[in-house]
Parts: C-alpha cells; sequence; structure tokens
C-alpha cells in the first residue's frame, strides 16, 4: 500500500492539491492576524493557495483568505505570498 497524501482546496480556484503543493496561511489566535505558514506548522486552523502567482492574485480579488477567516486580510500579505512564490522561497512570507 502507498502513502497517503493530505489533499486541500486552494481558496482561489477551488481545486483540491497535495498539501505540498499549496501555501498555507493561518490566523494567530493571540493577534487574530492572517499570516502565511509556510512550514506547516502553526496551530490553528489553516486555509491554503496554490504555489502560482495566478492564484494568489485571484485570492486577493476573491477576498478569498478573509472569506475563510472572517477578517480583514492586509493586501500587503498577498503581495508577500506572490513574491515568494516568484522567488521561488528564497524570502520569508511576512506581512
Amino acid at each position: 500500500m502507498g502513502k497517503h497524501t493530505a489533499v486541500r482546496m486552494c481558496v482561489a480556484c477551488r481545486r483540491m492539491r497535495p498539501t505540498q503543493e499549496l501555501i498555507r496561511f493561518v490566523r494567530d489566535s493571540g493577534t487574530d492576524a492572517v499570516m502565511a505558514d509556510p512550514e506547516k506548522k502553526r496551530f490553528g486552523r489553516g486555509a491554503y493557495i496554490c504555489r502560482n502567482p495566478e492564484c494568489v492574485r485571484l485570492a486577493a480579488k476573491k477576498k478569498g483568505l478573509e472569506r475563510h477567516f472572517k477578517r480583514p486580510v492586509s493586501a500587503m500579505l498577498y503581495a508577500a505570498a506572490e513574491e515568494w512564490i516568484i522567488n521561488q522561497g528564497q524570502n520569508d512570507l511576512k506581512g
């Protein structure tokens, strides 16, 4: 038997993908700020976006993270995620 691969849905394109192909975002319980979780180790409910700049732009346009977490999300977070994808993970995701 093969090893199970976890799949999640992108909040932008709504496609199911393995978690390795997605960026995880999580809401910090202390500050209620939404932040990227590239290591996928933070505690809390997560939302996922494909590692594709077009999906990040679509998520920003559709307010995918705002809908998922039911709170405002900084446009800088979307911009940082897009920049990180373009630079293939060389920059930290902060916003």
